[in-house]
């Protein structure tokens, strides 16, 4: 068998996890929270720019608020009533989005036919 004794290298951080290079978060290179002051283009995986998606969320706020009410606690179903509410709100804006953008194509195509114009 053989005698020598194998020789590791130190490690560099005693707790045996590599750590990321820390000047790169204070440098500000690290792109994971820019772009996103004030929750502007925001959006998780798209569920709320698909109306159907909203439909859904708005019945089924809808009725735990029913289940919570039936169930004697007020206060909980007013919760759920005014979230169903603000999903409604969304997607009325997405609906009048959606709208305005097909009549902005509607026009471009008319004027691309009609060059006169």
């Amino acid at each position: 068998m053989n005698n020598q004794r194998r020789r590791f290298r130190p490690r560099q951080h005693k707790s045996g996890f590599r750590r990321r290079n820390v000047s790169s978060i204070k440098s500000g290179s690290n792109n994971y929270l820019q772009g996103n002051s004030g929750n502007n283009n925001f959006h998780r995986n798209g569920s709320l720019n698909n109306p159907f998606n909203l439909e859904k969320t708005i019945q089924k706020y809808l009725q735990l608020a029913k289940d919570s009410l039936s169930s004697g606690d007020p206060i909980l179903s007013e919760n759920y009533f005014q979230h169903a509410d603000h999903f409604s709100r969304r997607l009325q804006e997405l609906n009048t989005k959606i709208k305005e953008s097909v009549t902005d194509k509607d026009i471009k195509e008319i004027k691309t036919e009609n060059p006169k114009d």
